[in-house]
């Protein structure tokens, strides 16, 4: 893709982002809409008439090269420099784990002990470690795809071990939304592997009911986590007690 149709595309991208129509850029300019279609479609802009376009949406153009030179491909799994860097600050890992889980920086604002300085600050280094895109008025889009997790036996996952599990999993599940199942038995390869797929489609709802109920005012909605598991396993004691 040429230079161009990058800042074009990303133009296009902010403008639809904001509700700004071709109409309503056609009434401030004295244009007609047909002949700003016409110069979207064709990409024929002089330099004068993109950056009045520009100002309408309230951007300079070097905020669009920024934008342009920024899009990413979204990742399934960061990298380990990227995952060491977030448990290296916890506020920064805070801030990185809301924003994945569908929180809006308002919210992490209102909800923690964040203010607007150190929110820019965190936002600031997310970006520059490609977990995030930083668009114009703080506006972030996720780098993160929908099937996004965590490194196997990662820094975050060695976290969780030694810091979440004990804590998650101290709790008797009888508080209104809990719930635990622990369930004991022998499987073929092809069954456990069938449950392996089950577990990964549970994974995915929860994400999904997660982006969609996002749009909710915080007061509808309730921090939850859940853990799925399955692998072969059977108990230490029980392991001493088998027959040699």
């Amino acid at each position: 893709m040429s230079q161009i149709a990058a800042l074009v595309r990303e133009l296009k991208h902010y403008l639809r982002g904001q509700g700004i129509t071709y109409r309503d850029i056609a009434d401030r300019l004295g244009v007609s809409e047909s002949s700003i279609k016409r110069l979207f479609s064709r990409r024929s802009f002089s330099l004068q008439r993109f950056e009045e376009i520009c100002q309408i949406a309230g951007l300079e153009i070097a905020d669009l090269v920024d934008l342009a030179g920024t899009s990413r491909e979204s990742v399934s799994q960061l990298t380990l420099q990227q995952e060491e860097l977030l448990v290296s600050d916890r506020k920064l890992l805070l801030m990185a784990y809301l924003l994945i889980t569908g929180w809006s920086v308002p919210e992490i604002r209102a909800g923690f002990e964040i203010d607007e300085r150190e929110a820019r600050r965190l936002l600031y280094r997310l970006h520059h470690a490609r977990i995030i895109e930083l668009q114009p008025m703080d506006r972030v889009k996720l780098l993160t795809s929908r099937n996004f997790r965590w490194r196997s036996d990662g820094p975050i996952q060695r976290l969780f071990r030694a810091q979440v599990q004990r804590e998650f999993f101290d709790s008797a599940f009888s508080e209104k939304g809990a719930a635990l199942r622990f369930v004991g038995g022998t499987l073929s390869s092809a069954s456990l592997q069938q449950m392996q797929q089950a577990l990964d489609k549970v994974a995915e709802e929860f994400n999904e009911l997660s982006r969609k109920d996002s749009v909710l005012p915080m007061t509808e909605r309730h921090g939850c986590s859940a853990v799925l598991a399955i692998r072969p396993w059977e108990f230490s004691v029980f392991q001493q007690l088998k027959r040699k």
